[in-house]
């Protein structure tokens, strides 16, 4: 089943998956290309952050993304026409109750989706029934317990364990990406092979600082402050201090590292 989005669906969260998406996509998608003629379907597309990367490489494929939430299918709609793609097409849905006939698709994409997901493996299950025989499904997780930076500082770690666990309590597992392999071994897929995709930011690389260290990990984090604190996961001046050193780490003397796991599978 699905779980609670822990990051909202406000403005400010679409615009960090907008600077996330923008800032990865050499590093996640630049060997995910469909040939054309193939129909590929994108579980789970949010506001279209992956969904513009995916139709642009590639062009001659069908791409059909579903996503249960209808406020973030409009949004997905307006990025992919604003970006000229014709090669996609948009349906509400729910990947538990797919209004696919099995074997339909020569491809499934799932990106940032399992995190999510109470049940991620009965997902795959679902998802690997409407590929055809031969088909491929492609995978992408982060794992937040792979973010290690320099300075460190517990506050640092303390405020990330915020999200983690609301991210636990709402049904989801934020550091998933680290069970991509068994996951996909225990949906029944074949010749199942993940690359890791490490994020390494100094300030010899400034769109990564900013792009990535501030407007991704650490706007995710800062984005679950009233939660933790309603929670009592943090006292409000320990969270902010947590902020504070994750910021800390976009400085000149500063290294953000995180790692992203890619998978992909065969029917």
């Amino acid at each position: 089943m699905s779980s609670a989005y822990v990051h909202g669906y406000h403005s400010r969260e679409s615009e960090r998956l907008r600077d996330q998406a923008g800032t990865l996509e050499d590093l996640l998608h630049s060997d995910t290309s469909y040939p054309a003629g193939s129909t590929v379907l994108e579980a789970g597309c949010g506001v279209g952050a992956q969904t513009v990367a995916l139709g642009r490489n590639s062009p001659g494929a069908r791409i059909t993304s579903i996503e249960i939430s209808v406020e973030s299918l409009g949004e997905a709609r307006a990025r992919v026409d604003a970006a000229g793609l014709g090669n996609v097409q948009f349906r509400q849905a729910d990947i538990f109750a797919l209004p696919f006939d099995p074997e339909s698709f020569d491809h499934v994409f799932v990106c940032f989706v399992l995190e999510h997901l109470s049940q991620p493996v009965e997902a795959l299950i679902a998802l690997k029934a409407l590929l055809k025989p031969g088909g491929t499904i492609t995978v992408i997780e982060g794992d937040h317990g792979s973010a290690y930076f320099h300075p460190d500082s517990a506050a640092a770690r303390q405020a990330i364990w915020c999200q983690v666990e609301l991210q636990r309590r709402a049904g989801g597992n934020a550091m998933i990406g680290r069970q991509v392999y068994p996951m996909l071994i225990d949906a029944g897929f074949d010749a199942v092979h993940v690359s890791p995709r490490m994020v390494y930011v100094d300030s010899s690389r400034p769109h990564l600082v900013d792009g990535f260290t501030k407007k991704t990990f650490t706007a995710m984090v800062e984005g679950v402050r009233e939660s933790a604190i309603a929670s009592t996961l943090a006292e409000p001046e320990q969270f902010d201090a947590g902020v504070r050193a994750l910021y800390r780490t976009a400085e000149s003397d500063g290294v953000f590292c995180y790692t992203f796991f890619k998978g992909v599978g065969v029917r």
